[in-house]
């Protein structure tokens, strides 16, 4: 189905200097040692997945982690000319990557441009010192600051900044500090996510054990939509539920995920869908490092995307592909599900296939059904978990 489609790549760094008590990701502290195997290691994925790619070109990669800011320039350029070796690229190609803002430099951002990198997401995450300790972050809103500053001279124009809300012993009034602080910096985007208390991380287990308390759901709708109205009247469209741009900055590649088209998943512990799989690569960063570097990229023949790091993958049933096509696709705020896409996938249009529950949410004023699209509201945006279940 997805054979011309153009093609994302992820690529995991999944190295930290501290954890963040928030974060649920596969990530790992210590182990900057093994950076240099690991850079080597993703180099050879990216060469065993170029030998069984169908796809004409990619479109758009995304570096995230962990921390990919703790790569040094040089191991980029490696994984840079393996990437120019092994794929055609588009001409407009959007190749983001994260960082932490205490790593930024003027000189480590522009050789990062010079490579190739024209999408930068500086973690952000609160303006407020005490919600920022509480996240164990390693910055404080100077260095935000600092880095979008660094990020400019640099020559970067399209620049995102991550922020999460609800957090314990959060404020209406911290919040409102925080989002004023981020629409002074003027990003072009703006990812904005509540806090969630994933298991096995430090904020979990405090939550749990009655340290902090729990989140009041209240106090994040609040949130929510008070920074939506700062965002509007700011010139910023929404375009999905958490996220946020000016004019046409709309993140192509997270566009590529929220429609369901195809994506490979590099590095310890990525995912990705392609060639009719889902699947997952080998979590443990070691082990990883050993799978790729003890195989053979001579004699490999294996079925586009499986590298010898794919640690486990399903085929895709329709009843799969359909529950992801629409649970993504209706976080889509403007576009929501594109009707014609949908029936050219699915044989049947969506409002046929759902009628009497897209009838109900439509007259309860959560869904909007339009000729060409089916999207939520701006009511069925904070319901949007409930709506999604009905269809799912």
């Amino acid at each position: 189905m997805f054979k011309h489609s153009p093609l994302s790549l992820y690529l995991h760094i999944p190295f930290c200097s501290i954890r963040c008590s928030y974060c649920a990701f596969n990530t790992y502290i210590d182990l900057e040692k093994l950076i240099p195997a690991y850079v080597d290691a993703l180099c050879r994925e990216l060469e065993f997945l170029s030998k069984s790619n169908p796809h004409p070109h990619i479109h758009t990669i995304f570096i995230g982690g962990g921390t990919p800011s703790l790569l040094t320039v040089e191991q980029y350029r490696l994984i840079f000319q393996t990437i120019n070796q092994c794929f055609d690229l588009a001409d407009d190609i959007e190749i983001s990557m994260e960082s932490n803002p205490n790593d930024l430099s003027v000189d480590y951002l522009q050789a990062l441009r010079t490579i190739g990198i024209n999408r930068l997401s500086i973690g952000m995450q609160s303006a407020t010192d005490k919600i920022l300790k509480l996240f164990d972050r390693e910055h404080d809103v100077e260095m935000v600051v600092d880095a979008v500053g660094f990020a400019r001279q640099a020559g970067f124009d399209n620049i995102n900044l991550d922020v999460i809300f609800a957090s314990p012993h959060e404020t209406l009034s911290d919040w409102q500090e925080t989002i004023q602080v981020l629409l002074e910096l003027c990003p072009q985007h703006v990812s904005m996510y509540g806090l969630e208390l994933k298991g096995g991380t430090d904020l979990r287990v405090k939550v749990d054990a009655g340290e902090l308390p729990q989140p009041d759901d209240d106090l994040f709708a609040d949130m929510y939509d008070y920074a939506s109205e700062q965002f509007a009247s700011s010139d910023y469209e929404q375009y999905e539920i958490s996220n946020w741009c000016l004019s046409d900055r709309r993140c192509r590649h997270n566009l590529q995920y929220w429609r369901n088209m195809p994506y490979a998943g590099l590095g310890a512990g990525a995912h990705g869908f392609a060639g009719g799989y889902r699947y997952s690569t080998i979590t443990a960063p070691a082990r990883y490092v050993s799978s790729l570097l003890n195989a053979d990229v001579k004699i490999f023949d294996g079925k586009f995307p499986l590298t010898p790091a794919v640690a486990k993958h399903i085929e895709v049933q329709r009843e799969d592909d359909l529950y992801e096509t629409i649970m993504m696709g209706l976080r889509l705020t403007k576009d929501g599900l594109n009707r014609e896409s949908f029936t050219t996938r699915f044989g049947e249009d969506f409002v046929d296939m759902y009628a009497e529950t897209v009838a109900r949410f439509e007259k309860m004023g959560l869904l909007a059904v339009e000729t060409d699209r089916v999207h939520l509201t701006n009511s069925g945006r904070l319901l949007s978990n409930m709506v999604i279940r009905e269809f799912v």
